[in-house]
């Protein structure tokens, strides 16, 4: 499941790469994944819109049995 997760964030980091960011997979524990925002994708003011309307959508669309993703 790990590798599949970290599939798709390579997908997404592309986009975040492009706007200064990163994304680091912390763990995945009971069909929720749990994520850390990097660079400037740490401190920006719309962080929680890219992490439900970017990552999440993302994940949940190729791994549909992914429940939820947490930022730590």
């Amino acid at each position: 499941m790990r590798e599949r997760v970290e599939e798709v964030l390579n997908k997404v980091r592309v986009g975040l790469k492009s706007e200064g960011g990163d994304i680091e997979l912390i763990d995945v524990r009971d069909d929720v994944v749990y994520v850390r925002l990097k660079g400037a994708c740490g401190t920006c003011p719309m962080s929680t819109l890219t992490m439900k309307n970017v990552v999440e959508s993302s994940i949940k669309r190729e791994i549909p049995e992914i429940k939820a993703v947490q930022a730590v």
